[in-house]
Order: C-alpha cells, then sequence, then structure tokens
C-alpha cells in the first residue's frame, strides 16, 4: 500500500520518489534504522513543500543559499514564521499530527531521533522498531492527507482509516503534560492497592489502644468533601457528575475511572506558555512525591502486617503499627483528592495564564504548598522515622489550607 500511495501523493515531491520506496522496503526487511535514515529526510522536504503552501512564501522553498538557511524542522513546527507572522501549518495538518511531530522531533524528553542519528549518537544494529513504526505511520497519514480520493481502493481506505484514527486519538507521551499524564494515572493504580492492603483481624486490634484522631471525629472527611465539591464544580462537564464526594472514602474504583476518562480528553501541547510549564513542573513534582508516599506505605503496611502476625512486634512497635494503621485511614482520600486537583489544574492550567500577575503567583504559592505537604509526607512515611501522628495532624491543618484556597477559586 505504502509504494501506492507515494505514486499517489502530493506529498510526495517526484524526484524522491525512488528515496521513498528505499524507505518502506528497508522497512519490510526489518532494517529499521535505514528505514528512518531514508524516511525523515523526505518528510522534512515535503512539510517544507506544505509549509510554503501554508504559508504563502514559495521561496522558502529553495535550497539554502549564502544568505538563506534551508528551511528546517525547526522553523516548520516553530509557533512564528521568519516574517514574526502566526504559521499556519498547524492549520492545514491538524494539532494530533503537529504533536506527534514535536513528540519525535523536538520534545526535550522525547526520542529527538533526528538530533541523535544526525550526530551519530544511535546504534543503528539496534534501532527499535517502534520508532520506525512512528515514522512510517505518521509518512502513511501525511501521504493519505494529500491524496484525491478517487486515487484510493477501498482497502487503502479501510487500512489507512485505522493508522488515521490511531493519529486521531495519539496523545503526547514526550510532552511535560503527556509525562504528567502517565504519572497520575501510574500513581493511581498504585493507591487502589490501599484497598487490599492487609490489616490484622478485628479482635486483635480492640485489644490494643487506638489513637484518637479526626478519622473518628470525621473532621478530615467534612473538610475532604467540601474540597472534593468545589474541585467538581471545575471537572469538564461530562464529568461533573460521574463521582459523587462519598465514592474517595470508598473501596470501589469510580475515582480512578473518572481521572482515566479526564486524562483521555484532548489537551493541547503545542506552543504551552511558559506558565503552563510552570504549573505542569510543580505538578509532576508534587504526583512524583505521591507516588513515593503510596509506595512506601505499602512497603511498610505489608511489612508490619506479617511482623503482627508473627507477633514479633514489640508493645511500642504495636501501637506505632495501629497509628500507622490510622494514618493510612486518614491520607488515602486525602491522596485521592490530590490527584484529582492535579487532573483538574492541568485541565484548567491554560486559563491561568489570562490572569494577572497577582493570581498567578498566588496560584503557584498554593502548589508548592502542596508540594511541601507530599514532601512532608515522604519524611514522615519513611520506615525510620515512623511519624504517624504527625502525619494525621499535618493532612488537618493541610486540608484546611487547601479548603481555603479552593473555595475561593
Amino acid at each position: 500500500m505504502g509504494e501506492d500511495l507515494i505514486g499517489k501523493s502530493d506529498f510526495v515531491l517526484e524526484i524522491m520518489l525512488p528515496c521513498w520506496t528505499a524507505g518502506i522496503t528497508a522497512f519490510r526487511q526489518k532494517r529499521y534504522a535505514d528505514c528512518v535514515i531514508l524516511i525523515l529526510p523526505q518528510l522534512e522536504a515535503s512539510l517544507r513543500w506544505v509549509y510554503t503552501k501554508a504559508n504563502n512564501c514559495p521561496d522558502r522553498l529553495l535550497t539554502a543559499e549564502s544568505s538563506t538557511l534551508y528551511t528546517t524542522f525547526d522553523q516548520i513546527l516553530a509557533k512564528n514564521t521568519n516574517n514574526e507572522e502566526i504559521n499556519r501549518i498547524p492549520l492545514m495538518l491538524g494539532d494530533r499530527i503537529m504533536e506527534i511531530l514535536w513528540d519525535f522531533l523536538n520534545n526535550q524528553e522525547g526520542p529527538r531521533i533526528r538530533d541523535h542519528l544526525s550526530h551519530g549518537e544511535v546504534d543503528l544494529n539496534v534501532f527499535p522498531r517502534v520508532i520506525a513504526n512512528q515514522v512510517l505511520g505518521l509518512s502513511l497519514v501525511l501521504l493519505h492527507k494529500f491524496i484525491g480520493k478517487q486515487h484510493t481502493t477501498t482497502k487503502d481506505n479501510e487500512l489507512l482509516g485505522e493508522i488515521l484514527n490511531s493519529a486521531q486519538c495519539y496523545r503526547s507521551r514526550f510532552h511535560p503534560i503527556g509525562k504528567l499524564r502517565k504519572q497520575v494515572l501510574d500513581c493511581t493504580t498504585n493507591l487502589q492497592m490501599w484497598v487490599n492492603l492487609p490489616v490484622p483481624p478485628q479482635d486483635q486490634v480492640q485489644n490494643n489502644t487506638r489513637l484518637d484522631s479526626s478519622v473518628e471525629s470525621g473532621a478530615g472527611n467534612i473538610l475532604v468533601k467540601a474540597i472534593l465539591s468545589s474541585l467538581q464544580s471545575q471537572l469538564p462537564v461530562q464529568c461533573r457528575e460521574t463521582v459523587a464526594p462519598e465514592d474517595y472514602f470508598q473501596s470501589g474504583n469510580t475515582w480512578s475511572q473518572l481521572l482515566k476518562e479526564i486524562w483521555n480528553l484532548h489537551i493541547s501541547t503545542l506552543y504551552c506558555p511558559r506558565t503552563v510549564i510552570e504549573v505542569v513542573s510543580l505538578l509532576r513534582k508534587i504526583t512524583s512525591q505521591c507516588q513515593i508516599v503510596s509506595e512506601k506505605v505499602i512497603s511498610s503496611s505489608e511489612s508490619r502486617y506479617n511482623q503482627w502476625m508473627n507477633k514479633s512486634l514489640r508493645s511500642r512497635q504495636r501501637l506505632t503499627y495501629l497509628r500507622m494503621l490510622d494514618s493510612i485511614q486518614c491520607i488515602s482520600p486525602v491522596m485521592r483528592v490530590i490527584l484529582l486537583l492535579v487532573t483538574v489544574e492541568t485541565q484548567n492550567a491554560f486559563a491561568l495564564c489570562e490572569k494577572d500577575d497577582h493570581e498567578i503567583q498566588q496560584h503557584l504559592k498554593f502548589l508548592k504548598a502542596i508540594l511541601q505537604y507530599t514532601e512532608n509526607l515522604v519524611t514522615y512515611t519513611n520506615p525510620e522515622k515512623n511519624k504517624w501522628t504527625e502525619t494525621i495532624n499535618l493532612t488537618e491543618m493541610f486540608l484546611m489550607k487547601m479548603k481555603a484556597f479552593i473555595c475561593k477559586q
């Protein structure tokens, strides 16, 4: 199909037909490095043609001269043209295709395959097939985009439909927002494991003194529900009725399904303003700390439970373990709320850019306070510290500050 498309698509410069054919042949022969080495320059040359069409600058199609550089991927993917006008190529290609190009070529945490290949930093003998798949798949999408419907067969359209659907469903994996998405969903999965953490038989627990905490009084739960009610009003409209605040205290996975549903909505990653990047950076740090806390809680809980059942805990250690159980019960819904907040903040990050500098700084200060709380949790839940009582007190104070800020929004 690839060879058939390159002969029909305006995306292919006629003089470059042999290179396209050789690239597709290399892929079939599992020579993935050769495939990408052949196809990438063709993508750049063809996108240069698209760039000149989109921005009405045919002179930029020329090769480099003494006073003019090539129009490369850097200019093609830039927000503005050399004349400081808005680059119109995203309007022609669509955001999803632009995001794929950015992911594989420009994002600092991405493969930056063009840069690494051109600098000889890739082992060609073990070149990853997945990269060749992405480059060739994107090429087929672009070939199809610039071909007349009269030139495609039903079989071509069915196969290309699958490829196009995959491109439309693409979500950036290497942009900071894409990285954050993975972090949140991974942490959500990890937190779900808390539901099945082992606990001693109730009769054994009742024979020991329990800690009088906010879990017993319900004060912490009231704060969490108030925060949740405020956050739900900031969710995308179609997601607002999915989860009731009470669901964050139950063992089901309704809340995790809500997060997945929200993260499946498209968030543009093109040309993010500095404020958005700063917000996302803080949110990534917060989520990373939450993941560390979750892993520590799981490890400590399983270890202490085994010691309890083996009756190898001293009296003081038994009380510490019971404080840990109280603390887990207290911070579990709080961790879920933080992940929901991270999700809401990501969805609303672009809207924050429209506020004045004072509001932006206050918002960043609030996020830094959440980061400080999660960092303290990491310290307090360390097995060498066992500051479980302090964890509950810290959480109560944090919830009051969080409620005060969120309810003002």
